[in-house]
């Protein structure tokens, strides 16, 4: 054998070894890794098979409510949510406690259900939510407050680019108008018979109220006239995506 090939045969043998010894050093690691994926995996589908499981036992439950509440059994189901929004799956907790605000107005506890929504105002994270609950406590506080309850609540969501603007202009407009402030009440409504995305239904509620106005002498014909025609959409207008309409307070959406 060539002096070549016994180096030759030396050099891989180290190498074998090296290639051993580093596999000794590192099999832990490399097999831990592995292992962990395959755990990950299995973890994130028993997780996802879960939270399945959670929401359609959470869904149960709030449809278990509003069918008690239908029933008029307010109580039970003010108990029934109250188990829910301690214990329920991803939003389904937040459906209960607007659910809860909204089964305090239904059973004449105004104030409480102001003071719900105004809790879940200062504590939700998400924007929109905030929004909806400020809408709904400042439509609450038409009856029960005063122009200025309300537009602490609305007055910042009543422009351009909220998506409930329209909503807390008429909460707005209805509590300036009780308040004898028919200009500011008619600048409202007609803010949203002049709103592009507002629904038509929407608008011609709004025709209503400036009728009413029309009525106690508070404005000219020419104003009520013009917002019968504005609320006759044109095929144009009628195509344009419409505004997110504000949820009852039984029912509200989460976004």
């Amino acid at each position: 054998m060539s002096q070549d090939n016994i180096f030759r045969e030396v050099d891989e043998e180290l190498r074998s070894e090296r290639m051993r010894k580093l596999w000794r050093r590192f099999a832990p690691f490399v097999i831990g890794a592995a292992v962990g994926v395959v755990v990950l995996v299995a973890v994130n589908e028993g997780w996802t098979w879960y939270q399945n499981s959670n929401s359609a036992a959470s869904s149960d439950k709030l449809y278990a409510a509003f069918d008690l509440a239908d029933g008029g059994d307010l109580a039970a189901a003010q108990a029934a949510l109250d188990d829910l929004a301690a214990t329920g799956s991803g939003q389904y907790a937040t459906l209960a406690q607007f659910s809860q605000a909204g089964l305090l107005a239904k059973d004449g506890k105004v104030t409480d259900a102001v003071a719900a929504y105004d809790a879940l105002a200062n504590t939700q994270s998400n924007q929109r939510l905030r929004e909806l609950a400020l809408v709904l406590a400042g439509t609450l506080m038409v009856d029960a407050g005063t122009v200025a309850d309300v537009e602490a609540r609305v007055g910042t969501i009543a422009t351009e680019g909220h998506p409930f603007r329209n909503a807390a202009r008429e909460a707005l407009g209805l509590a300036q108008f009780k308040a004898g402030d028919f200009a500011a009440a008619q600048a409202n409504f007609e803010a949203v018979v002049n709103d592009p995305l507002a629904q038509s239904a929407v608008r011609n509620r709004m025709g209503y109220y400036l009728a009413q106005l029309l009525a106690e002498g508070a404005i000219a014909p020419e104003a009520v006239d013009q917002a019968g025609a504005d609320a006759a959409a044109t095929p144009a207008e009628a195509s344009a995506p419409a505004e997110p309409a504000a949820p009852t307070e039984a029912e509200p959406a989460v976004q």
